[in-house]
């Protein structure tokens, strides 16, 4: 069945799951929200909201270079014990993190970490290129709004898409993973050097 975004993101606000579990929770429910929040509870995965509260202190700092040696990530992954920061799985994200920000350059880690003169800019070079077009003020406000939610998804580590799974976010793949080995995870700091280029990008996060 057809679900509704608005009843997605609902969901996702609810239990803080990932949208392609909260899609597929809602269609398993036939669209049911109390339902299908039920179901995130049962499979674990709503479980992971409540662990974004608790410190991280513990993890590891993983070194990524693709192949030839031209480019490579340094990833600090932080969870909350030192056990689960030696588990294969914490270990096997840090490495999916550390490839993904070597193939996608990410310049931020989220949303709010974006410098909003840098927004500011986006949004004002994708306004005169939409009045350039002559559209109308209502219609030149959407295109906007559209273009720049799709710079977030591009630019920001935790809205891209997955390039293992494109039918997944990174956030996806941190509750996923958040879930799984019982512990709340953030990455502290990142950053991408490539040959050639003078100043590395990287990102970090209070």
């Amino acid at each position: 069945m057809s679900i509704n975004a608005k009843l997605v993101k609902t969901l996702r606000d609810k239990t803080g799951a990932g949208m392609m579990d909260c899609k597929r929770a809602l269609v398993e429910t036939a669209g049911d929200l109390e339902k299908a929040v039920d179901h995130l509870r049962k499979s674990g995965i709503a479980k992971a909201e409540k662990k974004g509260a608790r410190e991280t202190k513990e993890g590891l700092v993983y070194s990524y270079i693709h192949a030839g040696g031209r480019l490579g990530v340094l990833v600090e992954l932080n969870c909350e014990t030192d056990f689960v920061a030696n588990t294969d799985g914490f270990t096997e994200l840090a490495h999916n993190l550390a490839m993904q920000i070597a193939a996608t350059n990410p310049i931020a880690l989220d949303r709010d970490s974006i410098d909003d003169n840098v927004v500011a800019r986006e949004k004002d070079i994708f306004t005169e290129q939409a009045k350039s077009q002559g559209k109308p003020d209502n219609i030149i406000e959407r295109m906007v709004e559209g273009r720049i939610n799709k710079f977030y998804q591009e630019s920001c580590l935790m809205d891209q898409t997955y390039i293992k799974d494109q039918d997944k976010k990174i956030r996806d793949l941190f509750t996923e993973t958040i879930s799984t080995l019982g512990e709340n995870i953030s990455i502290n700091r990142y950053i991408r050097f490539a040959i050639g280029e003078t100043d590395p990008s990287s990102n970090g996060q209070a």
